[in-house]
């Protein structure tokens, strides 16, 4: 096992389904249970072992940059990826980062990704299953079964190894990206310039078999609208962190 010790929290984007919200801030600051959801990213990275992480900014930046250093004694350690000039999609925004990365393995983490905890705490799980020899991409599955905040069919499939499969066009499937992958700066290699997608590498790990998910064991939370913070709230309350 090689511990995983460095995050991306993709913090850039408008959070335009937050909407009033996000107004006049960005959503990572939006609160839950008194807590931003950037903080209840970065206090669970902490807790699993994270030091570092690096957190990109482009819609109201100075607010996240302000918020990043007020919580300066708090773990993990943070610097700030700026993407002003140009919003870099979840794959451009890790690879403009992969400087401040280093080698890996390091997590991405959503923003507004968070859950419940089961028996076993996910992010330790994903860094005790981390095999760089097997995988290019480790990503989190969450169960549709118990996901809040999730309305569509399905991501993925997951085989009793480990393996993951895309859903089809047709298909309905039983378990949703939930926000957090685990990778290194080795997959990417060859990638375009400017804005692109996590979705093209995890493609290519597809093609080669080499794409693997570990299932969520608790409650999922996809916090993009304002109907799903009052869901995750409600949720909250009845079960914690």
């Amino acid at each position: 096992m090689t511990p995983v010790r460095k995050a991306m929290v993709l913090a850039a984007g408008f959070g335009e389904r937050m909407r009033p919200l996000t107004n006049t801030m960005p959503k990572p600051l939006v609160p839950l249970m008194g807590r931003t959801l950037i903080d209840h990213v970065l206090d669970r990275l902490s807790d699993a072992g994270v030091e570092s992480a690096v957190v990109n900014v482009h819609y109201l930046p100075e607010q996240i940059e302000a918020h990043m250093a007020a919580r300066a004694d708090r773990g993990p350690k943070t610097v700030i990826s700026d993407e002003r000039e140009e919003l870099l999609d979840t794959g451009g925004g890790v690879a403009k980062a992969l400087p401040l990365l280093g080698e890996g393995p390091f997590f991405v983490h959503n923003s507004d990704s968070v859950w419940s905890e089961g028996v076993t705490p996910a992010l330790p799980h994903m860094s005790r299953h981390w095999n760089p020899q097997l995988m290019d991409c480790l990503l989190l599955l969450a169960p549709l079964s118990t996901s809040i905040g999730y309305s569509g069919r399905g991501d993925f499939d997951i085989s009793p190894e480990g393996h993951i499969s895309r859903r089809g066009e047709r298909q309905v499937v039983p378990f949703a990206f939930a926000g957090v992958s685990v990778c290194s700066a080795e997959i990417f290699k060859d990638i375009p310039e400017g804005p692109f997608s996590l979705n093209l590498l995890w493609d290519r790990a597809l093609a080669e078999q080499r794409l693997y998910g570990v299932r969520l064991d608790g409650r999922w939370m996809h916090v993009g609208t304002p109907e799903a913070l009052t869901e995750a709230e409600a949720l909250y309350e009845h079960e914690g962190a």
